[in-house]
């Protein structure tokens, strides 16, 4: 990889503020766009800025767009190395697409669903709120203490019997650990029972084989792989999605509708892709999906724990300093989530953005039922900082430089401890 050259199609990568050039560390929420995909979304705009990408028009515009959405469903194929582009179904984000699967699954009222205990709201409120309505019974596969998978936990629960699906995080944006999806896969279809990857964190790192994996749907938003915002995907094997029912229905569903019976519906992936689509969009997920494969996903990946391991070598060197989940870096991906265990720091996230235009994330990253589950201590808030294939060494040196200046100015402060009784 050639950090110098990649950095040189990011366009907010050269902007300034007081002097100082932007150092993007919330990559596990937004990734910054190459200019291959903004100029995919005014390609469309400019140039063929029509509907009728699902074949209901015939005219020049119309051809041109439906070869683009097309092209871009290949492209998404070959990303995932999914069997054919028809198990590649467009939605607005990953969350869609796991509450497509969520309220389309054919499920009984005695069914069980498991989770890991790390879940992003997106894959865990609808569960929650399909077991509020007596739809289903949601319970959690606990993580071993250093926050990696408990598989004996799994493999117990299974052999137990009721369990009708298994949905899980494939890897957690709260601390970057990625889960032995093919055991638990393995282990699951051995008792007939499908399993879904909530992948938002885990394509856009590393190489995703869906056919290796044998995993029978998979979610991911195209946001977090350098792609357009209001675009995710739902991937599914063509027997998996036929188990679905229609979850959005209406205009671009449908071959032929009646009064006196049920409409007939489209075959896949348009079945599921109800109403006018975010057909910019879609060609810019496209463009994103080509732009990571020319870089390789095995060459982010490995980048990802370059950086990884030398900010995480740095903090562990403090006392005061405590890092969630797996201590070796490359178990966390591109990922290192710490708590500071002293009283009265404020919001390091703002700090590290005022002094050197270094933006992170703090607070609980849509993982509140983590924190809930434990008793962290609320007078001290987590930060994590996340990676992607255009940051540097020298962005990290200056993170960690402006963090020492904190944990000077600080070093008096009273000291806590993360986990509280109280």
């Amino acid at each position: 990889m050639d950090i110098d050259q990649i950095r040189q199609d990011f366009a907010a990568l050269r902007r300034s503020r007081a002097g100082k050039p932007p150092i993007y560390f919330d990559n596990a929420s937004m990734a910054m766009k190459p200019q291959a995909v903004t100029g995919a979304l005014m390609r469309y705009y400019e140039l063929f800025p029509t509907a009728g990408g699902d074949g209901r028009s015939v005219h020049w515009f119309a051809n041109e767009l439906r070869e683009e959405v097309s092209k871009a469903r290949m492209s998404l194929q070959r990303l995932i190395n999914a069997q054919s582009p028809d198990g590649i179904i467009f939605t607005k984000n990953a969350t869609e697409s796991l509450n497509l699967v969520a309220h389309s699954y054919p499920f009984q009222q005695c069914d069980v669903i498991l989770t890991t205990d790390k879940e992003h709201n997106s894959n865990l409120c609808p569960w929650r709120n399909l077991e509020a309505k007596g739809r289903l019974r949601h319970e959690v596969v606990r993580s071993n203490d250093d926050n990696t998978f408990d598989l004996e936990t799994l493999k117990k629960r299974i052999r137990a019997g009721g369990v009708t699906l298994v949905s899980m995080v494939h890897t957690s944006n709260l601390d970057g650990y990625t889960i032995p999806a093919k055991e638990i896969i393995e282990l699951c279809h051995a008792y007939d029972i499908p399993v879904v990857l909530d992948a938002a964190q885990s394509v856009p790192h590393k190489r995703i084989d869906v056919q290796e994996l044998d995993v029978d749907y998979l979610a991911f938003s195209v946001h977090k792989m350098c792609g357009p915002t209001g675009v995710g995907v739902l991937y599914g094997k063509k027997e998996s999605l036929s188990r679905l029912d229609n979850f959005m229905v209406g205009g671009g569903t449908v071959a032929d509708t009646f009064y006196h019976r049920e409409p007939l519906y489209l075959d896949l992936p348009w079945r599921f892709e109800a109403g006018l689509q975010n057909y910019a969009g879609v060609i810019a997920a496209g463009a994103a999906a080509e732009y990571l494969m020319r870089i390789g996903l095995e060459n982010i990946s490995q980048h990802d724990y370059e950086l990884n391991r030398y900010v995480s070598e740095h903090l562990q060197r403090y006392e005061d300093i405590e890092v969630l989940g797996p201590q070796d870096a490359r178990l966390r991906g591109g990922i290192i989530t710490f708590f500071i265990k002293r009283l009265g720091l404020g919001d390091i996230g703002e700090q590290l953005d005022q002094r050197n235009n270094i933006m992170v994330r703090t607070g609980t990253f849509c993982v509140h039922s983590w924190f809930n589950a434990r008793s962290i201590n609320r007078n001290i808030t987590a930060t994590r900082v996340s990676l992607y294939l255009y940051n540097t060494i020298d962005e990290c040196k200056a993170f960690i430089e402006t963090l020492d200046e904190i944990m000077y100015e600080t070093k008096d402060f009273p000291r806590v401890e993360v986990m509280t009784s109280d």
